[in-house]
């Protein structure tokens, strides 16, 4: 049976994010030449909700995702805004066209193969699987996983049990269904984005007795996330592995990450889209990606690190690199 036809989006605002957006675009082009559907940027407007101007204002970054096929989705921040920006990709499905499945990427993503080649079953959703246990953190005396969890299922009337999983240990994070919210996917934005939106308003405005003490910022919508895509049918064995967060995609996050962890493919995709002159003209505009793609200071980056072995934790990449004064954000 074919390949569903899906739409892609990912956010793109004013400051960083507009030029990760580029960059994603490019290595969608440049990986997946025949991709089908149709890619969009959403772009927070102005409103009581931003304390300035989110919108994307850059002539010469409009033109080169102009050029690159990519349309521009305004939409309105009735939620969340600047306050919690992480919100962006909750309230923009909303604006996609409803009823046809679509893939959410955070824009800090490449698309490094043939995304058509991915199997989706938007019928089951599912979320990346690239993540640590960051939330929730259990203090000594209590409440644990299993209650903090059970907590927010029965909230919403879910059935907590049949998402576990029983190889991992009890109190374990792993046993519990948990995502990264950098990428998703679902049959339709806009039922999937509506409930998505009630479940982090109630978690963040009425929060269960046991998660007192539990952080919600940065972590809001990566709480909500596994309560919506089970709610749908979904779970953490409904896309094969390899695909996305592998051979068809890669979450790098920060550029100085990307040049100390990823693969030499990876290294290597990025210096090539980034290479042409219409879109190395755009790029360099943004200090992080001058420096560090066309500079070279990626390449020593590269040069600290043996990437078959990394230190186990993501903050001690993070100050050796600073330690060499070669973070750039």
């Amino acid at each position: 049976m074919a390949q569903q036809s899906f739409n892609v989006m990912i956010i793109g605002q004013a400051g960083r994010l507009q030029y990760e957006a580029l960059l994603f675009a490019a290595s969608l082009r440049h990986s997946s030449p025949n991709f089908s559907g149709r890619v969009f940027v959403a772009v927070p407007q102005p409103g009581p909700l931003w304390d300035k101007d989110p919108s994307i204002r850059s002539a010469p970054v409009l033109d080169v995702l102009q050029r690159l096929d990519v349309e521009i989705l305004p939409f309105e921040s009735k939620i969340f805004g600047s306050k919690y920006p992480y919100g962006n990709k909750i309230e923009a499905l909303q604006a996609l066209p409803e009823g046809e499945p679509f893939v959410f990427f955070d824009s800090d993503t490449l698309i490094t193969g043939d995304l058509e080649a991915v199997p989706f079953d938007f019928s089951r959703p599912s979320a990346s699987l690239r993540r640590e246990g960051t939330w929730p953190k259990p203090t000594l005396y209590g409440p644990g996983y299993t209650e903090i969890w059970r907590a927010l299922y029965e909230r919403f009337g879910l059935d907590m049990d049949a998402t576990l999983d029983l190889s991992q240990p009890d109190e374990f994070w792993k046993r519990y269904l948990y995502f990264n919210a950098g990428f998703f996917y679902g049959a339709c934005p806009r039922a999937f984005g509506k409930r998505f939106a009630v479940y982090a308003q109630s978690i963040l405005k009425d929060p269960p007795p046991e998660l007192i003490g539990q952080s919600l910022d940065p972590w809001l919508d990566q709480v909500a996330l596994p309560l919506v895509i089970h709610s749908f049918g979904g779970g953490r064995d409904a896309l094969p592995t390899g695909y996305l967060d592998g051979e068809t995609s890669c979450h790098y996050r920060l550029f100085p990450l990307l040049y100390a962890r990823e693969s030499n493919a990876v290294v290597d995709l990025l210096q090539q889209v980034a290479a042409p002159n219409w879109i190395k003209k755009v790029l360099k505009a943004y200090d992080p990606i001058k420096r560090l793609v066309y500079q070279g200071r990626g390449e020593r980056v590269r040069a600290l690190f043996d990437q078959n072995h990394l230190p186990r934790r993501e903050q001690a990449i993070r100050n050796r690199i600073k330690s060499e004064g070669l973070w750039e954000r």
